[in-house]
């Protein structure tokens, strides 16, 4: 029997199901800075500040909406239009017919594997409010794709 994600579409899914798709790499708790001129949207190492850097989760996930208001709640039609998710997330690779990585705990089984792949950003960032928001823009960080190589 083939699994949940490779048989239902994105609206199909229950909450659960849903969820589960989130491997964990915290890359959508970066903080973004979206340049005025052109609208390009550039990573930061910096993360919100309820994010456990080391488990890579959500300190106040069922509050995140109250305490960050800019906190997006990622919808189906957010996974297929939000073009600077990072090409890696599952949201986005679902929403684009895309497989899961092997590395995904989906299909690994292991919490632990987005870590050891290299695709969380454990180790990586440090939170936003350890940095005057004048200085974000020294913390503009290029190892994230959001765009597949041409």
């Amino acid at each position: 029997m083939k699994p949940f994600w490779e048989t239902k579409l994105l609206t199909e899914m229950s909450d659960v199901e849903w969820e589960s798709l989130c491997d964990g790499c915290a890359r959508c708790c970066m903080i973004k800075l979206e340049n005025e001129a052109d609208g390009r949207v550039h990573y930061t190492s910096l993360v919100c500040e309820l994010l456990d850097t080391q488990t890579c989760r959500c300190t106040r996930y069922p509050q995140r909406s109250q305490l960050v208001p800019d906190c997006i709640e990622l919808t189906v039609d957010l996974a297929q239009s939000l073009r600077w998710l990072p090409i890696t997330c599952a949201y986005r690779r679902l929403a684009e017919g895309k497989p899961l990585p092997g590395w995904h705990p989906l299909i690994s089984g292991d919490a632990e594997s987005v870590h050891q792949a290299g695709v969380s950003v454990r180790g990586k960032v440090i939170p936003v409010t350890m940095v005057h928001e004048d200085e974000q823009i020294e913390h503009v960080i290029d190892w994230i794709a959001t765009e597949e190589s041409r």
